[in-house]
């Protein structure tokens, strides 16, 4: 069973490592230095932003990291879904990663996706759907997407994480039951 709890501080030497990792640091394009992982992820864990860094959790062993936020939470994001859907009231958003590299390839993935979208449900009473917007070349991630129940609404434009990539991106979503 996959559980989630909040990244913390002592959890940037583990995060800075999966951000070093060829495979993640292609689609996620993110520094990993210790001062970039506390630039970026530390307003989080002091509860200074909106958004949410939780850490997926498998018998015990710290595994992926998934960030989770409301869309109107952060408007410019909002606006960037505004050319391939109108985003619903209540519609949260969700960004991924699989940490250790023995673990790829089992199918974690899309588990660790349901899991989170379980536990949205559960925190967030008010989440209508969860939409998530991946650069049209990771076929990976759009496809654990698909395992996990979500489903293609459309493609679009969007601010690509790394820009060596085209803005193309699909956008997936599941609803809440």
């Amino acid at each position: 069973m996959i559980t989630f709890r909040s990244l913390t501080e002592a959890d940037f030497s583990l995060l800075r490592e999966w951000l070093a990792q060829p495979r993640v640091a292609r689609w996620w394009n993110h520094e990993y230095t210790p001062e970039a992982v506390a630039r970026d992820f530390g307003p989080s864990v002091r509860g200074e932003e909106a958004g949410e860094n939780l850490v997926a959790v498998e018998d015990g062993r710290s595994i992926g990291l998934v960030q989770r936020h409301r869309l109107a939470d952060y408007p410019q994001y909002v606006d960037e879904f505004a050319s391939v859907l109108t985003v619903p009231d209540g519609a949260v958003s969700i960004d991924y990663l699989l940490g250790p590299p023995e673990l790829l390839g089992m199918g974690l993935g899309p588990r660790m996706i349901h899991a989170v979208v379980l536990r949205t449900w559960a925190d967030m009473p008010d989440a209508t759907c969860v939409l998530v917007p991946v650069a049209a070349g990771n076929r990976a991630s759009w496809r654990a997407l698909e395992k996990a129940g979500f489903h293609y609404v459309g493609s679009g434009p969007m601010e690509p994480d790394n820009p060596a990539d085209d803005p193309l991106h699909h956008v997936y979503r599941v609803d809440r039951p």
